[in-house]
């Protein structure tokens, strides 16, 4: 069988994905991150009513078109206590941030504009003008009016205004329900002491954190050994759960102890392709059970890593409505890249200062895939295409960030 190029594998696994149009309503605590899934309009007007900008005195400009003109304090307007009476000709009402303009009032005078006098009354030492330091009615949104439109992912900005026109609760769209089943007799769970041939099982919380970093639920199915009736009863419980991506690690593969593939096949799933022209990750495994999707990603950290980045995050994000994430930059090489072979490469790669306005970019001298320390380390993947010439220090070539 030959190897799928990846743009291709790609192009196939979201082709066979629709958007979730499922939607709940969550509160404003629990909104952040999700997509909104209608407009939203305000529910009453902001500000409601005519508000001063700043603390001073509410009066009439006509009253104070000149410095030293003299008026006088017949009350007091603050936030939630606004002044009952009318600011008539010859009067001012003390007023303060965000409070009412009290009927009549067309203007504010600062605080630091006006000399108090003893009397109760002030001289003004600045000529004010009609509207001056006053924030209309509706100046921010009428009741009514859409502000939030829908697809937004929701942020602190978005947030705050949703609830400022008088909304507690959001409509958004379902999160992608995801669930990871880890397989292998090898795998033991972080904290534990493995046994002579077997390896944490590290896998799951990579993949897990990429997964609720593009929006998706997460469904923990735990590790499962190889054995074809308790992968069928862990498959069976994905399904259950409702899961709209069923994501394997390892064993995907078709050797005598990979048993994955067989397995899901022999449980209905509808294998779409397998084995990518892609170094690390090869042997990625694409297709369907019923209504679920199903991704076998590689046994490898850095293969199963490099898989979700390139398969997963774009599924969730297609299937959670959100704008894909843009991780391919350019870079300056720093290092001589040797030519490549028919498999799309990924190399490990720190970014650097670089001489102009992009940056340089420098490979880690040993790519062996089982190097998690490295990958740690990186900043980004060098893409290498198939069969790319050799490149020399100083070539601009493509990274995929690891940290867009």
């Amino acid at each position: 069988m030959s190897l799928l190029p990846v743009e291709d594998a790609l192009a196939r696994l979201l082709a066979g994905a629709q958007p979730i149009a499922d939607t709940e309503a969550v509160s404003l605590h629990e909104a952040n991150g999700r997509v909104l899934a209608t407009d939203l309009a305000a529910r009453l007007t902001q500000p409601p009513f005519d508000a001063s900008a700043m603390d001073g005195y509410a009066l009439r400009a006509a009253d104070a078109a000149e410095v030293g003109s003299l008026l006088t304090v017949i009350g007091e307007s603050a936030a939630g206590h606004g002044f009952s009476g009318q600011a008539s000709r010859g009067v001012a009402v003390r007023i303060f941030t965000g409070a009412p303009v009290p009927a009549g009032a067309d203007s504010i005078l600062l605080q630091e504009d006006a000399e108090k006098l003893v009397d109760g009354r002030i001289r003004t030492t600045f000529a004010v003008t009609v509207g001056r330091h006053i924030r209309p009615r509706g100046q921010d949104f009428a009741e009514g009016d859409v502000a939030l439109a829908a697809g937004l992912h929701l942020d602190f900005r978005h947030l705050t205004l949703a609830a400022a026109m008088n909304h507690a609760t959001l409509p958004v769209f379902r999160r992608p329900k995801i669930a990871i089943l880890a397989t292998g007799d090898e795998l033991v769970s972080p904290g534990t002491a493995p046994g002579p041939s077997q390896i944490i099982g590290s896998n799951t919380f990579g993949i897990a954190a990429l997964a609720r970093d593009n929006g998706g639920d997460v469904i923990d199915l735990g590790i499962v050994p190889d054995d074809r009736d308790l992968l069928l009863q862990a498959i069976e419980r994905a399904r259950l759960s409702g899961a709209d991506v069923l994501v394997t690690l390892g064993g995907a593969s078709v050797g005598d102890h990979d048993l994955v593939q067989s397995t899901l096949i022999s449980a209905g799933m509808e294998l779409d392709f397998w084995r990518i022209a892609m170094r690390p990750g090869k042997p990625l495994m694409v297709g369907r059970l019923c209504e679920m999707q199903v991704m076998g990603l590689p046994g490898n950290p850095i293969s199963s890593l490099v898989c979700g980045l390139l398969f997963l995050e774009p599924l969730l994000c297609l299937l959670g409505q959100r704008q894909p994430r843009q991780r391919m930059a350019m870079a300056r090489s720093s290092k001589a890249l040797p030519a490549n072979d028919k498999r799309q490469d990924y190399v490990r790669a720190r970014l650097i200062a670089g001489r102009d306005d992009m940056p340089a970019v420098e490979s880690f001298g040993k790519q062996d895939s089982s190097m998690m320390r490295i990958f740690a380390q990186s900043d980004c993947l060098i893409v290498r295409p198939p069969h790319a010439p050799a490149a020399e220090a100083g070539d601009t070539v493509p990274v995929l960030l690891l940290r867009p």
